[in-house]
Parts: structure tokens; C-alpha cells; sequence
């Protein structure tokens, strides 16, 4: 894909070498690989539906690529990354600010009129509505990336951020993530919720 904004291919061997290296630091075990790779599985089944790709992509490569726990602003700091980074692949002005929208619209999955931001951040939530193995194992995951808080500081703040998806009307914005995911998100939530 980005071979036809640059004919550089060292160029993109560093960019890519960035990101792999920013989501195989130690202290991510949510936040990495494996997260993209699912993001990219859930996307690719709603390919059809997407009206930029190259957006939609180079969105899920940047969406958390700065990813600190103990900060508020990692999705801002992650769109500017992607915004300069694309700058330098010459990629279009309107590509670069579309995919800096879906990257912000991650801090809080709040429905948009752009279908292909409900989409991706339907998709980057997706893991809310797995089995229940799999969101267990996803929970544990974030918990050792925020090991650095105590119990009594982590469980009110992850409480804060279990209600923040139980209280809205839909979790997922989109019929494909909502029919496939729904009902199982609000029980897997519920179950920590309860758990805590």
C-alpha cells in the first residue's frame, strides 16, 4: 500500500520498522501485534463497506502507536505521529487528516457521521464482544499494562471505563460489529463489572 504514495522502499522499511517496534515494547501485552492483527481481521470483513482503505489502514498501523497508561493524550500524540509520518510517505492532505479523525475518534467511540470511523473504532472494540476466554484474557492483558497502579487505584478507574460502555445506547455504531458482537460485550462488561 504505501509503495504507491513512495517509490522509497528504505523509507517504508523504517516506517514499518517504527511501528513493529513501538507495539513489541515489553510493557504492551493488549496494545501490540496481535491487536492489530485482530483490528485487520474484523476490518477486512467489512471491506466492502469501507470507502478508503488506505485511511482506514493507515489508521489501524497509528492508532496506538504512543501508548503510555499512566497518560490521557495517547491517542492525540498517536494521530500527530501518523500525520507527520504520512506527510513524509506523500500521502494526500486529505488521506492524512481523515485517517488523523478515525485515529482521535478511538478516545472515545462516540458514533460519527463517517462511516469508515464507526467501522474502525466498531472494530477496535471488537474484542469487548468475543467469548468470554478470549475477554478474560484481553482484561488480564490490560491489567498488567496498568500494573503500576494498586488495586485500589486501578479498580475505580477500570470501573469508570466499564460504565462508560454499559451506559451508552449502542457499544457498536454499526450493524455488522452490533449484530456480531452486541450481547456479548454487555455480558462480558457486566461479568467484570460485577468481578470487581
Amino acid at each position: 500500500m504505501t509503495l504507491k504514495y513512495t517509490d522509497d522502499r528504505k523509507l517504508v522499511e523504517e516506517l514499518w520498522e517504527e511501528i513493529r517496534t513501538h507495539y513489541t515494547c515489553k510493557h504492551r501485552h493488549y496494545h501490540n501485534l496481535d491487536h492489530l492483527h485482530n483490528l485487520l481481521e474484523q476490518l477486512t470483513e467489512v471491506k466492502a463497506q469501507i470507502k478508503n482503505w488506505d485511511v482506514v489502514l493507515f489508521a489501524l498501523f497509528y492508532h496506538d502507536l504512543i501508548y503510555n497508561p499512566v497518560k490521557r493524550d495517547n491517542e492525540e500524540k498517536s494521530a500527530r505521529w501518523a500525520e507527520k509520518q504520512l506527510k513524509v510517505l506523500n500521502v494526500p492532505k486529505e488521506v492524512v487528516e481523515k485517517c488523523v479523525r478515525q485515529i482521535r475518534a478511538t478516545k472515545g467511540h462516540a458514533e460519527a457521521v463517517d462511516g469508515d470511523i464507526n467501522l474502525f473504532t466498531d472494530a477496535d472494540l471488537s474484542i469487548l464482544g468475543c467469548d468470554y476466554t478470549q475477554y478474560k484474557t484481553y482484561k488480564d492483558q490490560v491489567r498488567r499494562e496498568y500494573h503500576i497502579y494498586p488495586d485500589m487505584l486501578y479498580k475505580p478507574g477500570r470501573k469508570k471505563v466499564l460504565l462508560h460502555f454499559l451506559n451508552m445506547d449502542r457499544i457498536f455504531k454499526t450493524s455488522h460489529f452490533f449484530d456480531k458482537f452486541e450481547n456479548q460485550a454487555r455480558q462480558n462488561l457486566q461479568s467484570e463489572l460485577e468481578g470487581l
